[in-house]
């Protein structure tokens, strides 16, 4: 049994990230930093080794769950007393060693309770991350696909929501690849740069320094460190930058994803239908309307990327709150932000890996709405070449548009009237014969094609720092 189930959150529930972020998986990676802890200090024959093996075992037990002796409920009860679920967890650690007659001399040497916890929680990071990037590997492979496909398969482009101009739909996917290559980079460079946390009660290493010296401190604190695959650094307990710059990745990806999300949305409706979600059996259904069948993958997409925000808010304000050497309550504050911040992360990677790995492409409804939004769409090109040979130069291309759009006219015949009106000249001959070029979405689409192979190809080149 996990301890959470995602009831009441879709968008996670049943996903890596739920499990990677179960009060579970939180216990077991507070006690792996404790045993790595009594090894580290073990090697340097600073404590016990009988102790810290004895440390260790607890610790491989509790990975599996028929073996775990220490119970999530049991340190959620006990973290009332102390503010924290390590003072508890100390507590349950002791009493296991003792009923096996076994030393608890090698535990939580010079460490306190925000060391662990920090600590314990940059692994889950890690792990949530890792499954991450597994997932935007796929995705990333997705759209790299769909953005070559449709390279030049045409669509239009929405500008506040109208008809804009011609575009590609191998570009719009280009640009969501880009959005999402942009958005897990920021996350590994945040990941990289997490370090380990370890200054004891406030930032000093005094109990280190004083009991072992100066130099040993530092020490164990790089083998710790090595240890936990971790960068060793002074201690942040009050300087939050460091898992600021994670949740504020995290919320990126939830916020690159949304955006497919929205898109997808959008180009899903009926009276659209230029993409649809993969069909699986069980998805989608409506409780009352038989006939509908929800976009429920994008719905739950969006909904990440529009919860996200307000849980980085809250570490932000954390991050600002965190008084002298010990935030008193910020720091409290970010554990449930930071988990759901993983979990939304993760559970919207889950989710978009489904959508856009088995995403429906319909270019012949793509051609439809651009054709059906009539020639005015070249408008903006026409404005560039026409004026000098319509009598009324500009503001005759402006109104012929505007009728066109207005009765439903046909912009080249409107056109093509006016060149008639105008004195007979080499221009006017020239601008009759390439109206159909001009009036060609195909020939108006500036650098999409360069733009589409540097998408792909930005993409491929971190692809393999992501494998």
């Amino acid at each position: 049994m996990t301890g959470h189930y995602g009831l009441l959150s879709p968008i996670w529930a049943d996903t890596e990230a739920a499990t990677a972020t179960s009060d579970e998986a939180v216990v077991y990676a507070l006690l792996h930093v404790e045993a790595a802890w009594a090894e580290t200090l073990a090697a340097a024959d600073l404590a016990p080794t009988a102790s810290a093996r004895a440390i260790r075992r607890l610790c491989d037990e509790q990975a599996d769950p028929d073996t775990a002796l220490i119970g999530p409920g049991v340190l959620a009860a006990g973290g009332v007393g102390g503010g924290n679920p390590v003072i508890p967890l100390l507590a349950e650690i002791r009493r296991a060693l003792a009923a096996r007659g076994e030393s608890d001399a090698a535990l939580h040497r010079g460490a306190t309770s925000q060391d662990v916890l920090d600590t314990a929680l940059n692994l889950i990071v890690r792990t949530v991350v890792a499954g991450i990037t597994a997932r935007a590997v796929r995705i990333g492979d997705a759209l790299a696909a769909h953005t070559q496909t449709h390279r030049n398969t045409l669509c239009v482009a929405r500008s506040l929501t109208r008809h804009a101009l011609p575009t590609t739909f191998g570009l719009r996917a280009a640009g969501w690849l880009d959005g999402v290559r942009e958005a897990v980079s920021a996350l590994h460079r945040a990941v990289d740069g997490l370090p380990l946390q370890w200054g004891g009660a406030v930032g000093t290493q005094a109990a280190l320094a004083d009991r072992h010296g100066p130099e040993a401190a530092a020490q164990l604190t790089d083998r710790l460190a090595g240890r936990l695959k971790m960068s060793s650094a002074r201690p942040w307990h009050t300087q939050r930058q460091p898992m600021l710059e994670v949740a504020s990745a995290l919320a990126g990806v939830c916020a690159a994803l949304g955006k497919v999300a929205g898109d997808v949305l959008f180009a899903q409706r009926p009276e659209v239908g230029e993409l649809a979600e993969p069909s699986s059996a069980g998805r989608g259904g409506s409780s009352a309307m038989p006939q509908k069948q929800n976009p429920v993958l994008s719905v739950l997409i969006r909904s990440a990327a529009q919860a996200a925000p307000g849980h980085l808010a809250t570490l932000y304000g954390a991050a600002a709150a965190a008084q002298e050497e010990r935030p008193d309550g910020a720091w409290h504050a970010e554990w449930p932000a930071l988990a759901e911040l993983l979990r939304l992360a993760g559970g919207a990677a889950a989710r978009a890996d489904e959508l856009l790995t088995g995403l429906q492409v319909f270019p012949g409804r793509m051609r439809a709405t651009l054709d059906g939004a009539g020639e005015a769409l070249l408008s903006e090109r026409l404005m560039q070449h026409l004026p000098e040979v319509l009598p009324g130069g500009r503001e005759t291309l402006q109104a012929a548009v505007r009728t066109s759009v207005s009765e439903g006219l046909s912009l080249r015949t409107l056109l093509e009237e006016e060149l008639n009106q105008a004195p007979q000249s080499s221009a006017r001959a020239t601008a009759r014969a390439s109206l159909d070029d001009l009036l060609d979405p195909a020939q108006y689409l500036g650098r999409a094609g360069e733009f589409v192979d540097a998408a792909v190809s930005d993409f491929q080149e971190i692809r393999s720092m992501w494998t």
